[in-house]
């Protein structure tokens, strides 16, 4: 399958000797294309560290993280760089948006970082937001201004979106509303989107759920019906 993620006896240790901390321990799993996953467990877990080694923002020490077949351990900076631009759409907790722009340029920003962009418009539009594009982050609510930042996520065109606790600054109303756009993006855009919480009842809607623990692999279900989430017990 394309754009496939193995991770395969990935480790990151922190520290050294006695004080060694393993942050991510033996972890082994596979995603494939398109699929909606979501990584699962309590505080500490390794969650977060996986998502980072994943989007090229940490380093393992030792294993092998292929994406499409390509080992992205031992990539240079630069290629690290390209490999973020090319492949890899963040979205965070905070939407880390540029107070001083637009929401319409905060997405039109992506143009000068990746070959192939989608429009900065028709990405406002899929998330229902054409109407705010000449206002400003101030001007806009909490869920407004996610969206813009999943807006600006899915501008690039990248292969895969990473999702870190997307819905933790939100209410549970608005939050819901974000995670039917990133379901809908992997149903109907084909991208692998791969949620990090330790909201256990987002398992229901996923394709494949990973659960971590003391960052180790607990174990790893797929699910042949998942919910779409409007119909998720929250």
């Amino acid at each position: 399958m394309n754009n496939t993620i193995i991770f395969q006896n990935v480790t990151r240790e922190y520290g050294a000797g006695a004080h060694t901390l393993k942050a991510v321990d033996g972890v082994s799993f596979t995603i494939g294309g398109g699929e909606f996953v979501v990584i699962l467990g309590p505080s500490g877990a390794g969650k977060s560290t996986i998502l980072n080694l994943l989007g090229g923002m940490d380093f393992s020490t030792s294993g092998e993280i292929l994406v499409n077949g390509k080992n992205i351990v031992g990539l240079s900076d630069d290629q690290l760089t390209e490999y973020r631009a090319e492949h890899v759409g963040f979205v965070f907790q905070f939407y880390n948006l540029i107070p001083t722009l637009t929401a319409l340029e905060n997405i039109a920003l992506t143009k000068n970082l990746v070959k192939n962009p989608i429009d900065a418009k028709e990405i406002l539009a899929l998330v229902g937001l054409s109407d705010h594009a000449n206002q400003f982050p101030a001007q806009l609510s909490g869920g407004e201004q996610q969206r813009v930042s999943i807006a600006r996520a899915v501008a690039k065109n990248p292969t895969m979106l990473l999702c870190d606790e997307p819905t933790g600054a939100l209410d549970s109303e608005t939050g819901v509303v974000i995670l039917e756009m990133l379901q809908r993006l992997s149903r109907e855009r084909s991208k692998t989107v791969i949620i990090v919480t330790h909201n256990a009842a987002l398992a229901d809607a996923a394709d494949k759920v990973i659960r971590v623990r003391n960052g180790k692999i607990l174990d790893i279900t797929v699910n042949s019906a998942p919910k779409p989430i409007a119909e998720v017990n929250w």
